[in-house]
């Protein structure tokens, strides 16, 4: 049976197939601290109860029917006024566009601006943009980053790669890093965007920026959130933001993801999308429209909610550097937002009892899931070498005492290498 080119190439998720096999063992009886999938799990970080209680008022009012193929007016109106009020970003309603989770939404600005060949610039480790490239048959141009500068991209880096491209895709704070972009480093980027599109010609197809902001809401201490319009507004004819409560509000299943920018994409993406049928369910669309404009309970809940998140970073982050401090080849960065941290586990070379010489991430991740029954992301699933010692801790589905209890299993496990 033959199926298309793109179908016949394409390459599954590494993560989900990796949290997949960890659910299966879990179902077994097999007690793992997973840190794999950025979900949440509900009976650790549960909805806001205004957010519940306004979907459950949703159903029992009917609400079962389709949406708008562009968003519920009123969720956009509040999405709209959300943004303004706390980024400071003044978007006209009709210029969001609401569908279910991010997802749909980035791959709707892939097929509005790509065409086949046409060059998209991103960072690596970045989160399935090889992915988006792939399924818009776009020419993909990844970007090393290096953990001095926390994996962020710098100007530096991409500048010997704009010109002629078509998308630069960015995402702060980064998934799957955890780390943010600098005032300074995100100024230098927009500065060197504007300058590529000042130097196209008329009709020639400018550069756009795809700015992921996601995680935006869970940022720690002093950490601030930086954006591409309101340091440089003259990018606004050129800046898709991604946004949405998947990760803010821990609501990754209730679907509503919204993006917005200039009118002219906007409308090509809802076409797209109103195609495809990926919007976000119509009672949890009437849901968040009643809830993001409740500021207390919003800011009730972010309180609680990050604290909590940040707790299980810190953990492992001060257990890896206990770690550290003990011998061990491990590091990792301080938790600065998401749900992720960054830890470096530099074994790769050495020999497990069972006398595998371990020489890939691939090799080492089955190692901890087996010996020390914890589950990490590699970074080569975000595009880096198989041989980079870099791994993803995701916090959003695993208690603090299950994280607490890994740590001396993992500290078993490396000790057990030679």
């Amino acid at each position: 049976m033959q199926v298309s080119r793109m179908a016949g190439s394409l390459i599954g998720s590494e993560i989900i197939k990796i949290g997949n096999e960890v659910n299966d063992m879990i179902r077994k009886g097999e007690q793992i601290c997973n840190l794999t999938i950025g979900d949440f799990d509900p009976s650790i970080f549960p909805i806001p109860a205004e957010l519940q209680t306004e979907i459950t008022r949703a159903y029992q009012s009917g609400h079962t029917n389709y949406p708008p193929a562009n968003g519920m007016a009123a969720l956009r109106e509040a999405a709209a006024a959300f943004t303004q009020t706390r980024l400071g970003l003044a978007y006209s309603p009709n210029d969001f566009l609401v569908a279910g989770g991010s997802r749909p939404l980035i791959y709707a600005t892939y097929l509005a601006l790509v065409d086949p060949g046409d060059k998209v610039v991103f960072p690596v480790p970045s989160w399935n943009n090889n992915h988006y490239c792939h399924l818009s048959a776009a020419e993909a141009v990844m970007v090393e980053t290096r953990p001095e500068n926390n994996f962020m991209p710098t100007a530096a880096e991409l500048a010997p790669h704009l010109a002629g491209a078509t998308l630069l895709a960015l995402c702060s704070p980064l998934n799957p890093t955890g780390t943010v972009f600098s005032r300074e480093d995100l100024e230098a980027i927009c500065d060197l965007v504007l300058a590529e599109n000042q130097r196209r010609q008329p009709g020639e197809k400018p550069l756009y920026l795809l700015y992921d902001q996601i995680y935006w809401l869970l940022t720690f201490g002093a950490t601030e959130h930086y954006d591409p319009v309101n340091l440089r507004p003259e990018l606004r004819d050129y800046t898709i933001y991604i946004d949405g409560i998947s990760k803010c509000l821990a609501a990754t299943g209730v679907r509503v993801g919204y993006a917005f920018g200039p009118a002219v994409v906007i409308d090509k993406m809802k076409a797209i999308l109103g195609h495809v049928g990926a919007w976000a369910p119509k009672a949890e669309q009437v849901a968040t429209a009643s809830y993001l404009p409740q500021t207390e309970a919003v800011d009730g809940f972010l309180g609680q909610f990050k604290d909590k998140v940040q707790h299980s970073l810190d953990a492992l982050h001060q257990g890896l550097q206990a770690l550290k401090a003990d011998g061990l080849p491990v590091d990792s960065m301080i938790p600065m937002g998401a749900i992720y941290l960054t830890a470096k586990l530099d074994v790769l070379g050495k020999t497990t009892p069972g006398g595998q010489v371990l020489t890939t991430t691939k090799e080492l991740t089955s190692y901890l899931i087996s010996e020390a029954r914890l589950a990490l992301v590699p970074f080569s699933a975000f595009g880096t070498d198989h041989s980079a010692p870099w791994f993803r801790m995701s916090v959003g589905g695993a208690s603090l005492e299950s994280i607490q209890a890994a740590l001396p299993r993992l500290r078993a496990a490396l000790e057990a290498l030679r």
